[in-house]
């Protein structure tokens, strides 16, 4: 036996945080992630966008700002988000996942926009109710996070 008890912190050995990088990756990382994110999606939904056909100048110029945008959007929800109350930042969440979803269906020529409309609603919601129950169950009974 140690000879350690519950209620003596000073035999305990120390904490240690388990962050391996530095600030300066964690300020890269904080958009390197939005950007390699939008890149995939406005690689998607150039592709969507021109069904099959021959790859244009448009084409490709609307992929970038589709990636420009969706970067900004992420970034911004990432930044902004863990600010909120848990109900606030479920429905941001939930916002911007169905919004994303909602417009990449859009770009298909043969979605209907009731089908867009109904398919990102649901989508909206389901992320939603995940992130909210997320944010419910890694918190205190004050509403803090505990991490």
């Amino acid at each position: 036996m140690s000879g350690r008890t519950a209620n003596d912190r000073r035999s305990w050995p120390p904490r240690r945080s388990l962050d391996f990088f530095g600030q300066r990756a964690h300020l890269v990382g904080r958009w390197a992630v939005p950007l390699a994110i939008g890149l995939v999606y406005g690689y998607w939904v150039a592709a969507n966008r021109r069904d099959g056909g021959p790859i244009t100048g448009g084409n490709v110029a609307y992929g970038f700002v589709t990636t420009i945008v969706f970067t900004l959007v992420v970034g911004a929800m990432l930044t902004v988000a863990p600010r909120l109350a848990r109900e606030p930042h479920a429905a941001l969440w939930g916002l911007v996942s169905g919004a994303a979803l909602g417009f990449l269906m859009g770009q298909s020529p043969g979605a209907s926009p009731l089908q867009v409309f109904v398919v990102a609603l649901a989508f909206a919601l389901a992320v939603g109710l995940i992130v909210f129950y997320w944010e419910y169950t890694h918190e205190d009974a004050r509403g803090r996070r505990v991490d």
